[in-house]
């Protein structure tokens, strides 16, 4: 996984940059493909906020996460967000390609073959 960072209002660290790629090189083992990240940490009052671009073959995440007064903690619910939203994309593919799936074209062939009702109930 490619990942860029971006830091506002923060001095870059390399324990922030190592528990960055920590946590999110686990959800590369998640994707298909390969993936770009863009990652912007900011700290605004005591809010830190941290920020992800997430674009991979067919999956495209953005998302938000702040907490107060602990950067590692943003960065552990953030990934753990992204991390569901993977999950859920992938179950949906999974889900849509399981299945009996006949086209539209074969199902109207069989509705033709079927018999005809006269139109009236039978009475018995």
């Amino acid at each position: 996984m490619q990942i860029a960072m971006t830091f506002k209002n923060i001095d870059s660290s390399d324990s922030l940059k190592s528990q960055i790629h920590e946590k999110f090189d686990r959800l590369d083992k998640m994707l298909d493909s390969p993936a770009e990240a863009h990652i912007v940490l900011s700290v605004e009052k005591l809010r830190n906020i941290i920020e992800i671009n997430l674009s991979c073959d067919k999956i495209k995440i953005h998302m938000k996460e702040e907490t107060e007064n602990n950067m590692y903690a943003a960065i552990d619910g953030l990934s753990d967000k992204v991390k569901h939203q993977i999950r859920k994309y992938k179950d949906k593919q999974r889900r849509h390609l399981a299945g009996d799936k006949q086209s539209i074209k074969t199902n109207a062939i069989e509705l033709e073959a079927l018999p005809k009702n006269s139109g009236s109930p039978a009475s018995t």
